[in-house]
């Protein structure tokens, strides 16, 4: 099992009480300590606002600080999930992920996606097209990035997008271009666009839904061509962990508490529900059995968000110890 990490930037609420003039110590320290930690990889979302009420909270831009983590760590690979296409020119974007790629010494991930967050979008001026358009974007501008990245320009006369002989040099320095993760499970466009470009793929569900979707992916390679087995198949897990069932309860009830007064009681009680589904919320023992059965039924990379990453570290550091040692 390989694991990420995901880095607080406000967009869950998660820098809440921190002074603005903190907060990139605060990220940047929790940055540091995953690059010298057990961590192959730290990660951030690509939004505007904050999730699941928009508010005037702190969200910090993800390709800022994907170049600022680029030049103030040494090891660890850098990446979002996940970018959403149409919030940038995709040959603009290619060329911002290769420069970051260089100043990072090639640790740089594609984390990209169709786009969900309809007030996001409304607010910034994208409109918010229909999901079909949505994934007609991703796939043309996939397209636009892998050409960049392998030829060092990109030529496309697209429905959505065109570009025309747009210059991406110097290259990415990993071979290849900058690895691409596809996120989402949707069945006939994105784990399609999936089985033909991405190293990674990320989406989640049960392990009968895992199941389900991976045997999607593995006919989209057989009919295209691909190695289903060159494919990482990764998910994303809100955790909470501690040494105890009543030290993780504990936990929960103070991540809740400090969400609480900025997205009110009917959506912290959904929150609750997500956590408590969580196969990560538990002790270290029951986290690692919940992970190990998920390995078995194909998951090589698991990414984890902790809520309470900004104020106390301690269960990053117990995880660190117990789960990713375990595994």
């Amino acid at each position: 099992m390989r694991f990420g990490i995901f880095i607080p930037q406000g967009w869950r609420f998660d820098l809440v009480g921190i002074d603005a003039t903190d907060h990139w110590r605060t990220m940047s320290e929790l940055a540091a300590a995953a690059d010298a930690g057990p961590w192959e990889s730290l990660w951030v979302y690509d939004h505007f606002h904050t999730t699941p009420v928009a508010s005037e909270e702190a969200t910090h831009e993800a390709w800022t600080l994907m170049a600022a983590f680029a030049a103030s760590t040494d090891r660890i690979r850098l990446g979002q999930m996940c970018t959403c296409m149409s919030y940038r020119n995709p040959a603009y974007l290619a060329k911002v992920a290769a420069t970051v790629d260089i100043v990072s010494g090639g640790r740089t991930e594609m984390g990209i996606g169709g786009g969900w967050y309809e007030h996001e979008w409304r607010a910034y001026g994208y409109g918010f097209p229909p999901i079909g358009e949505r994934l007609g974007r991703l796939r043309e501008g996939v397209e636009i990035m892998h050409q960049a990245w392998t030829t060092g320009s990109a030529t496309l006369e697209g429905k959505y997008y065109t570009a025309d002989g747009a210059i991406v040099r110097p290259l990415p320095l990993q071979d290849g271009g900058v690895p691409l993760w596809i996120a989402g499970g949707g069945e006939k466009v994105t784990l399609r666009i999936a089985a033909q470009y991405a190293a990674y793929t990320n989406f989640a569900g049960s392990i009968e839904e895992f199941a389900h979707k991976s045997d999607v992916l593995r006919a989209h390679c057989d009919d295209l061509g691909r190695d289903f087995g060159a494919i990482t198949r990764s998910s994303n897990f809100n955790t909470i962990i501690a040494p105890t069932e009543a030290e993780v309860e504990e936990r929960l009830q103070a991540v809740l508490a400090r969400l609480a007064p900025h997205v009110g009681a009917e959506r912290a009680a959904v929150i609750e529900r997500d956590y408590r589904a969580s196969i990560a919320v538990g002790t270290p023992e029951q986290v690692a059995e919940r992970l190990a059965e998920r390995q078995a039924n194909g998951l090589g990379y698991a990414i984890h968000y902790f809520p309470e990453a900004a104020y106390d570290r301690s269960g990053i550091e117990l995880f660190e110890r117990e789960v990713v040692a375990a595994l």
